[in-house]
Protein backbone atom coordinates (compact mmCIF):
# COMPACT_ATOMS: atom_id res chain seq x y z
CA UNK A 1 0.00 0.00 0.00
CA UNK A 2 1.49 3.30 -1.12
CA UNK A 3 0.41 5.32 1.92
CA UNK A 4 2.02 2.81 4.29
CA UNK A 5 5.31 3.11 2.42
CA UNK A 6 5.10 6.87 2.88
CA UNK A 7 4.37 6.50 6.59
CA UNK A 8 7.32 4.18 7.07
CA UNK A 9 9.60 6.73 5.40
CA UNK A 10 8.24 9.49 7.64
CA UNK A 11 8.72 7.28 10.69
CA UNK A 12 12.43 6.93 10.04
CA UNK A 13 12.70 10.72 10.15
CA UNK A 14 10.53 10.93 13.27
CA UNK A 15 12.58 8.42 15.23
CA UNK A 16 15.75 10.39 14.61
CA UNK A 17 14.11 13.59 15.86
CA UNK A 18 12.53 11.95 18.89
CA UNK A 19 15.75 10.29 19.97
CA UNK A 20 17.57 13.62 19.78
CA UNK A 21 14.83 15.28 21.81
CA UNK A 22 15.26 12.87 24.71
CA UNK A 23 18.92 13.79 25.00
CA UNK A 24 18.31 17.53 25.02
CA UNK A 25 15.29 17.64 27.32
CA UNK A 26 15.74 19.08 30.81
CA UNK A 27 13.11 16.68 32.10
CA UNK A 28 14.65 13.39 30.96
CA UNK A 29 13.59 10.36 32.97
CA UNK A 30 16.50 9.17 35.12
CA UNK A 31 17.18 5.63 33.94
CA UNK A 32 20.14 3.61 35.15
CA UNK A 33 22.49 2.67 32.31
CA UNK A 34 22.45 -0.99 33.39
CA UNK A 35 18.66 -1.25 32.97
CA UNK A 36 18.00 1.04 30.03
CA UNK A 37 17.74 -1.84 27.53
CA UNK A 38 16.44 -4.61 29.78
CA UNK A 39 12.86 -4.05 28.65
CA UNK A 40 11.91 -3.31 25.08
CA UNK A 41 8.55 -2.12 23.84
CA UNK A 42 7.30 -3.42 20.52
CA UNK A 43 3.67 -2.58 19.65
CA UNK A 44 3.00 -5.90 17.92
CA UNK A 45 4.63 -8.99 16.49
CA UNK A 46 3.64 -7.72 13.05
CA UNK A 47 5.08 -4.62 11.42
CA UNK A 48 3.57 -1.97 9.19
CA UNK A 49 5.07 -3.73 6.20
CA UNK A 50 2.91 -6.76 7.02
CA UNK A 51 -0.33 -4.78 6.89
CA UNK A 52 -2.24 -5.12 3.62
CA UNK A 53 -5.78 -3.92 4.37
CA UNK A 54 -7.47 -1.05 6.19
CA UNK A 55 -9.09 -3.52 8.61
CA UNK A 56 -5.66 -4.86 9.54
CA UNK A 57 -4.43 -1.32 10.13
CA UNK A 58 -7.46 -0.46 12.29
CA UNK A 59 -6.88 -3.59 14.38
CA UNK A 60 -3.18 -2.74 14.70
CA UNK A 61 -4.04 0.74 15.97
CA UNK A 62 -6.73 -0.54 18.37
CA UNK A 63 -4.27 -2.88 20.12
CA UNK A 64 -1.12 -0.79 19.65
CA UNK A 65 -0.49 -0.10 23.35
CA UNK A 66 -1.96 -3.29 24.83
CA UNK A 67 1.40 -4.74 25.87
CA UNK A 68 2.60 -1.58 27.63
CA UNK A 69 2.33 -1.95 31.45
CA UNK A 70 0.76 1.42 32.29
CA UNK A 71 0.03 0.37 35.88
CA UNK A 72 3.45 -1.05 36.74
CA UNK A 73 4.76 2.22 38.15
CA UNK A 74 8.47 2.21 38.84
CA UNK A 75 9.14 -0.74 36.53
CA UNK A 76 8.27 1.54 33.60
CA UNK A 77 11.65 3.19 34.13
CA UNK A 78 13.29 -0.04 32.96
CA UNK A 79 12.14 0.63 29.40
CA UNK A 80 14.45 2.06 26.80
CA UNK A 81 12.74 5.41 26.28
CA UNK A 82 13.91 5.49 22.66
CA UNK A 83 11.49 2.62 22.06
CA UNK A 84 8.62 4.64 23.51
CA UNK A 85 9.53 7.74 21.50
CA UNK A 86 9.74 5.71 18.29
CA UNK A 87 6.47 3.91 19.03
CA UNK A 88 4.65 7.15 19.82
CA UNK A 89 6.01 8.84 16.67
CA UNK A 90 4.80 5.92 14.59
CA UNK A 91 1.43 5.95 16.33
CA UNK A 92 0.69 9.60 15.55
CA UNK A 93 1.64 9.01 11.92
CA UNK A 94 -0.70 6.07 11.37
CA UNK A 95 -3.83 7.05 13.32
CA UNK A 96 -6.65 8.51 11.19
CA UNK A 97 -6.87 12.28 11.49
CA UNK A 98 -10.62 12.08 12.17
CA UNK A 99 -10.01 9.80 15.16
CA UNK A 100 -6.85 11.41 16.54
CA UNK A 101 -8.59 13.37 19.28
CA UNK A 102 -10.39 10.37 20.76
CA UNK A 103 -7.44 7.98 20.34
CA UNK A 104 -4.88 10.29 21.95
CA UNK A 105 -7.27 11.23 24.75
CA UNK A 106 -7.86 7.53 25.41
CA UNK A 107 -4.12 6.85 25.43
CA UNK A 108 -3.49 9.57 28.02
CA UNK A 109 -6.34 8.26 30.18
CA UNK A 110 -4.71 4.84 30.09
CA UNK A 111 -1.44 6.47 31.14
CA UNK A 112 -3.19 7.71 34.29
CA UNK A 113 -2.90 4.15 35.63
CA UNK A 114 0.33 5.36 37.29
CA UNK A 115 2.11 8.66 37.78
CA UNK A 116 5.23 7.24 36.14
CA UNK A 117 3.33 6.34 32.97
CA UNK A 118 1.59 9.70 32.86
CA UNK A 119 4.87 11.60 33.25
CA UNK A 120 6.52 9.50 30.55
CA UNK A 121 3.77 9.95 27.96
CA UNK A 122 3.42 13.65 28.78
CA UNK A 123 7.12 14.13 28.05
CA UNK A 124 7.08 12.01 24.91
CA UNK A 125 3.98 13.78 23.54
CA UNK A 126 5.58 17.17 24.22
CA UNK A 127 8.72 16.33 22.25
CA UNK A 128 6.97 14.53 19.38
CA UNK A 129 3.95 16.83 18.96
CA UNK A 130 5.08 20.23 20.26
CA UNK A 131 8.83 20.62 19.73
CA UNK A 132 9.23 23.21 16.92
CA UNK A 133 11.87 21.07 15.20
CA UNK A 134 9.89 17.83 15.26
CA UNK A 135 8.66 16.72 11.81
CA UNK A 136 5.65 15.21 13.59
CA UNK A 137 4.69 18.46 15.32
CA UNK A 138 0.91 18.83 15.39
CA UNK A 139 -0.94 21.25 17.68
CA UNK A 140 -4.32 19.64 16.99
CA UNK A 141 -3.00 16.27 18.16
CA UNK A 142 -1.35 17.85 21.19
CA UNK A 143 -4.57 19.48 22.40
CA UNK A 144 -6.25 16.27 23.70
CA UNK A 145 -2.98 15.35 25.44
CA UNK A 146 -2.85 18.71 27.24
CA UNK A 147 -6.55 18.74 28.08
CA UNK A 148 -6.19 15.32 29.71
CA UNK A 149 -3.19 16.50 31.74
CA UNK A 150 -5.00 19.64 32.90
CA UNK A 151 -7.98 17.54 34.02
CA UNK A 152 -5.91 14.75 35.60
CA UNK A 153 -6.40 14.06 39.32
CA UNK A 154 -2.85 12.69 39.48
CA UNK A 155 -1.40 16.17 38.97
CA UNK A 156 -1.52 19.02 41.46
CA UNK A 157 -1.93 22.69 40.57
CA UNK A 158 1.83 23.19 40.34
CA UNK A 159 2.18 20.23 37.94
CA UNK A 160 -0.51 21.73 35.72
CA UNK A 161 1.13 25.13 35.23
CA UNK A 162 3.11 24.13 32.13
CA UNK A 163 0.27 22.14 30.46
CA UNK A 164 -2.11 25.03 31.08
CA UNK A 165 0.31 27.52 29.54
CA UNK A 166 0.93 25.31 26.53
CA UNK A 167 -2.79 24.69 26.12
CA UNK A 168 -3.41 28.44 25.97
CA UNK A 169 -0.79 28.71 23.22
CA UNK A 170 -2.02 25.83 21.05
CA UNK A 171 -5.59 27.11 21.33
CA UNK A 172 -4.50 30.27 19.49
CA UNK A 173 -4.90 30.53 15.71
CA UNK A 174 -6.12 26.98 15.17
CA UNK A 175 -6.50 25.70 11.63
CA UNK A 176 -9.82 26.82 10.19
CA UNK A 177 -10.24 29.52 12.83
CA UNK A 178 -9.80 33.27 12.41
CA UNK A 179 -6.27 34.40 13.23
CA UNK A 180 -5.75 36.74 16.16
CA UNK A 181 -5.70 40.36 15.13
CA UNK A 182 -2.82 42.67 16.05
CA UNK A 183 -1.51 46.13 15.26
CA UNK A 184 1.78 46.53 13.43
CA UNK A 185 3.86 49.66 13.20
CA UNK A 186 5.33 50.44 9.78
CA UNK A 187 8.62 52.16 8.95
CA UNK A 188 6.91 55.57 8.68
CA UNK A 189 5.40 55.07 12.17
CA UNK A 190 1.88 54.59 10.83
CA UNK A 191 -0.18 51.70 12.13
CA UNK A 192 -2.04 48.87 10.46
CA UNK A 193 -4.04 45.94 11.77
CA UNK A 194 -3.91 42.46 10.29
CA UNK A 195 -7.69 42.24 9.92
CA UNK A 196 -7.86 45.56 8.07
CA UNK A 197 -5.91 44.14 5.13
CA UNK A 198 -8.12 43.38 2.15
CA UNK A 199 -6.76 40.33 0.38
CA UNK A 200 -7.83 37.01 -1.05
CA UNK A 201 -4.90 35.43 0.77
CA UNK A 202 -2.44 36.81 3.30
CA UNK A 203 1.01 35.34 3.80
CA UNK A 204 2.19 36.27 7.28
CA UNK A 205 5.84 35.74 8.16
CA UNK A 206 7.26 36.35 11.64
CA UNK A 207 10.98 36.93 11.20
CA UNK A 208 14.12 38.33 12.78
CA UNK A 209 17.03 40.26 11.23
CA UNK A 210 20.05 38.00 10.78
CA UNK A 211 18.00 34.79 10.87
CA UNK A 212 19.36 32.62 8.04
CA UNK A 213 16.25 30.46 7.74
CA UNK A 214 14.11 33.60 7.65
CA UNK A 215 16.23 34.89 4.78
CA UNK A 216 15.82 31.62 2.89
CA UNK A 217 12.03 31.81 3.18
CA UNK A 218 11.96 35.52 2.27
CA UNK A 219 14.05 34.89 -0.84
CA UNK A 220 12.04 31.76 -1.65
CA UNK A 221 8.69 33.54 -1.50
CA UNK A 222 9.97 36.54 -3.42
CA UNK A 223 11.49 34.31 -6.10
CA UNK A 224 8.55 31.91 -6.38
CA UNK A 225 7.24 31.90 -9.95
CA UNK A 226 4.10 30.15 -8.72
CA UNK A 227 3.25 32.87 -6.21
CA UNK A 228 3.98 35.54 -8.83
CA UNK A 229 1.67 33.77 -11.27
CA UNK A 230 -1.14 33.36 -8.74
CA UNK A 231 -0.80 37.01 -7.73
CA UNK A 232 -1.87 38.05 -11.22
CA UNK A 233 -5.34 36.61 -10.66
CA UNK A 234 -5.61 36.82 -6.89
CA UNK A 235 -4.96 39.56 -4.38
CA UNK A 236 -2.14 38.06 -2.28
CA UNK A 237 -0.61 40.27 0.37
CA UNK A 238 2.64 39.38 2.11
CA UNK A 239 3.27 40.67 5.63
CA UNK A 240 6.63 40.38 7.35
CA UNK A 241 6.41 41.12 11.05
CA UNK A 242 9.25 41.58 13.51
CA UNK A 243 7.99 40.54 16.98
CA UNK A 244 10.94 41.59 19.17
CA UNK A 245 12.24 44.86 20.61
CA UNK A 246 15.50 45.76 18.83
CA UNK A 247 13.93 48.24 16.44
CA UNK A 248 17.31 49.62 15.36
CA UNK A 249 18.27 46.17 14.06
CA UNK A 250 14.92 45.91 12.30
CA UNK A 251 15.31 49.31 10.60
CA UNK A 252 18.86 48.45 9.53
CA UNK A 253 17.58 45.21 7.97
CA UNK A 254 14.54 46.78 6.31
CA UNK A 255 16.32 47.79 3.04
CA UNK A 256 16.95 44.09 2.32
CA UNK A 257 13.25 43.26 2.40
CA UNK A 258 11.14 43.07 -0.80
CA UNK A 259 9.66 46.48 -1.56
CA UNK A 260 6.19 45.10 -2.32
CA UNK A 261 5.85 43.48 1.11
CA UNK A 262 4.17 45.05 4.13
CA UNK A 263 6.90 45.16 6.78
CA UNK A 264 6.18 46.10 10.35
CA UNK A 265 7.02 45.46 13.97
CA UNK A 266 5.11 44.90 17.19
CA UNK A 267 5.68 48.18 18.98
CA UNK A 268 3.75 47.22 22.12
CA UNK A 269 5.16 43.64 22.17
CA UNK A 270 1.63 42.31 22.57
CA UNK A 271 2.30 39.22 20.51
CA UNK A 272 4.67 37.82 23.12
CA UNK A 273 3.28 39.37 26.30
CA UNK A 274 -0.27 38.22 25.54
CA UNK A 275 0.86 35.04 23.72
CA UNK A 276 -1.28 35.87 20.70
CA UNK A 277 0.95 33.69 18.50
CA UNK A 278 3.27 30.78 19.20
CA UNK A 279 6.67 32.32 18.53
CA UNK A 280 8.99 29.95 20.35
CA UNK A 281 10.74 29.36 17.03
CA UNK A 282 11.44 31.79 14.20
CA UNK A 283 10.66 31.89 11.30
CA UNK A 284 6.96 31.23 11.68
CA UNK A 285 4.81 31.22 8.55
CA UNK A 286 1.02 31.53 8.31
CA UNK A 287 -1.34 31.47 5.36
CA UNK A 288 -4.73 33.12 5.84
CA UNK A 289 -7.76 33.22 3.55
CA UNK A 290 -9.85 36.32 2.76
CA UNK A 291 -11.64 36.05 6.12
CA UNK A 292 -8.26 35.68 7.88
CA UNK A 293 -8.97 32.02 8.66
CA UNK A 294 -5.82 29.99 9.24
CA UNK A 295 -4.85 27.67 6.38
CA UNK A 296 -1.23 27.11 7.44
CA UNK A 297 -0.19 27.55 11.06
CA UNK A 298 3.41 28.12 12.15
CA UNK A 299 4.92 26.65 9.01
CA UNK A 300 8.45 27.05 7.68
CA UNK A 301 8.26 25.50 4.23
CA UNK A 302 7.94 27.30 0.89
CA UNK A 303 6.78 24.03 -0.67
CA UNK A 304 3.94 23.73 1.85
CA UNK A 305 2.91 27.32 1.11
CA UNK A 306 2.95 26.83 -2.66
CA UNK A 307 1.00 23.56 -2.48
CA UNK A 308 -1.66 25.14 -0.27
CA UNK A 309 -2.06 28.13 -2.57
CA UNK A 310 -2.33 25.88 -5.63
CA UNK A 311 -5.04 23.83 -3.95
CA UNK A 312 -6.98 26.89 -2.78
CA UNK A 313 -6.87 28.72 -6.10
CA UNK A 314 -8.08 25.66 -8.04
CA UNK A 315 -11.38 25.58 -6.14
Amino acid sequence: MRYLTLLISLLALSIGCASHATKSSDNDIDIDADTIATRRFVPSEITLQDIKTRDQLDNYIAHYWDTFPFAEGESIEEYDTNDIYAAFAQYVLIIPRSEADSLLRHLMLRAEASREALDLFAEVAHDVLYDPNAPTRNDEYYIPVLETLVESELLDEYDKIVPQRELHIVYQNRLGHIANDFTMTLADDTHLTLHSLKADYTILLFNNPGCEMCREIIDGIEGSELIKSLSRDHNIKIVALYPDEDITAWRDYLPTMPQSWICGYDKELRLTSERLYDLKAIPSLYLLDHDKRVIIKDGSSLKQLEEALMLLTKK
